[in-house]
């Protein structure tokens, strides 16, 4: 696995590139912007995704698929809703055996599909996949500083390919095999987090966030279980690892986004501002949907969709959550949350 192929040069996109730069790998990182690709081919730099951080002359940028795609492993970083028609673009350049690797979190709204089923439907059924996924801020990574993340792969030899390909002692990729799971995870976290940022907007304080991410985790691990997940994923990494880090700083575009609409800002003011996709705002509506097709409670993610998607009054759902029956901690399942 010497060279690597990025689709998609947003801020993770060129973390990623940097990092397998930083492995020693031979980088190609595709752009839909032609700015984009002339800044980092001639500046080195990203500046409209990953300003003030130079890039190695080594890395070198491109408008075509065909030729991102013309590598031993393939990283997908385009906006999860997008990625199922990249991928059907990229399907007649794509060469037998080399793996897809997943790294966009999200679930499609309109079809409810995860990540690893859309790009299996558009690149076909013979395409090795594996998802990337974890608590990561992409300049965090991009400066070497520590970070750990799950490489999760039905194929465990290939998931320490690709592990030894893409790691360093400061970047640390965890193999595990719960596909599922390390994709809900990385979904779900980014609806709490626009969930602990309205109540960081709000002012309702430490307790009420630490209440919203431990409650929040339940629901996570429900949809999760409930859909083939294992309970260990959401307490590792790419769950409350997540989580944890998405939903406590200003650098997530989820939780930011969550402040805004706390502070009273309109979701309309708040996207119109913006280059960088919160793609929780997608994933709201498409948890809501998962959690009616398997007969999960999942009060918070509902709250959060409700919100962003329904028009919901702010003020009377917060109300509608904190006037809920306390019960059980932890309910048999057949009892709700």
């Amino acid at each position: 696995m010497q060279k690597i192929g990025v689709i998609g040069a947003g801020a993770w996109g060129t973390a990623l590139a940097v990092l397998a730069h930083r492995a020693g790998r031979e980088v190609v990182i595709q752009a839909h912007e032609a700015s984009t690709v002339d800044a980092i081919n001639s500046r080195h730099e990203n500046i409209d995704f990953l300003p003030e951080f130079p890039l190695d002359e080594g890395i070198r940028a491109t408008t075509s698929l065909a030729e991102a795609v013309d590598a031993d492993a393939v990283l997908l970083v385009a906006p999860a809703q997008f990625l199922r028609g990249v991928c059907e673009a990229m399907k007649p350049h794509w060469k037998p055996g080399v793996p897809a690797v997943i790294c966009a979190k999200g679930i499609e709204q309109e079809t409810g599909a995860l990540m690893t089923e859309a790009v299996g439907a558009a690149l076909g059924p013979d395409v090795p996949l594996a998802v990337l996924s974890g608590p990561s801020f992409a300049i965090e990574a991009a400066l070497d500083l520590p970070t750990a993340v799950t490489l999760a792969c039905a194929d465990h030899n290939l998931g320490l390919r690709l592990s030894e390909a893409l790691g360093n002692p400061r970047f640390r990729l965890y193999v595990a095999d719960d596909v599922v799971g390390a994709q809900l995870g990385g979904s779900v976290k980014n609806v709490l987090a626009i969930g602990c940022g309205i109540v960081e907007g709000k002012e309702m304080g430490d307790n009420g966030r630490a209440a919203l991410i431990t409650r929040g985790l339940l629901e996570m691990s429900r949809l999760g279980e409930a859909m083939g997940g294992r309970p260990e994923t959401f307490a590792g990494l790419s769950g409350l690892g997540d989580l944890v880090l998405t939903c406590n700083a200003m650098q997530s575009r989820n939780f930011s986004l969550g402040v805004a609409l706390g502070q009273g800002q309109t979701l309309d003011e708040v996207l119109g501002a913006r280059k960088s996709v919160a793609e929780g705002v997608f994933t709201a509506a498409s948890v809501a949907a998962l959690a009616d097709r398997h007969g999960v409670e999942m009060p918070l993610c509902r709250a959060v969709d409700a919100v962003i998607n329904h028009g919901a009054n702010l003020d009377a759902t917060i109300e509608k959550l904190l006037s809920r029956p306390v019960g059980d901690e932890f309910p048999a399942p057949e009892q709700g949350a």
